[in-house]
């Protein structure tokens, strides 16, 4: 299966959104259509059924005659308390709890929130399911960034502490293979 990232673009608040289901600016909007431009053909259109990829992927779909199959294990990480904040505002109150994050996600989860591991879980179970589902066919998925970090450290080989080091702009496109076995790899 080759499998097309993108994730969401620019959102109408800042900070961590996490499941906080906020809408695209019209930035945004431009922002992934610009992505997209080249891109394709797809076969299959999948997206996270939070509006900043739902909606975009709706309008793409209707615009190629494809039909959006929503996937609700590939929404974003659940940052608990930290949603809607921004680094620096939670740095005045939990700098150390902020540090011990970034340094391993995986050790360290947000005060309300939902541990790493869970959410790599329940994504790699998704991956399984559309892999069954569309083996062998060019699947594009909208999604969020921490979705598109853990299946790019997936596919780099990259140790769990370096997670957040993984570069994920907004509107940003990058294309997998995953091979029958669900070993994902960077398509050239």
């Amino acid at each position: 299966m080759i499998l097309d990232l993108l994730r969401h673009g620019e959102t109408e608040q800042g900070g961590l959104r996490g499941s906080l289901d906020d809408a695209l600016t019209e930035k945004g909007w431009v922002q992934m259509s610009a992505a997209v431009e080249a891109g394709g053909p797809w076969q299959v259109l999948v997206s996270s059924p939070l509006q900043r990829c739902a909606r975009f992927a709706d309008a793409l779909g209707e615009r190629l005659g494809l039909s959006v199959q929503r996937e609700a294990d590939l929404r974003e990480l659940h940052f608990g308390d930290w949603e809607g904040r921004t680094a620096a505002q939670i740095m005045q109150t939990q700098a150390d709890e902020l540090g011990r994050f970034w340094s391993d996600p995986y050790a360290y989860t947000p005060p309300g929130g939902e541990p790493v591991g869970a959410f790599a879980e329940r994504v790699v179970t998704a991956m399984e399911r559309l892999t069954r589902q569309h083996a062998g066919k060019r699947v594009l998925l909208v999604t969020h960034g921490g979705v598109m970090r853990l299946l790019l450290a997936r596919a780099r080989g990259l140790p769990r502490e370096q997670l957040l080091q993984v570069e994920v702009g907004h509107g940003a496109m990058v294309r997998l293979v995953l091979n029958e076995d669900g070993v994902l790899s960077e398509a050239d």
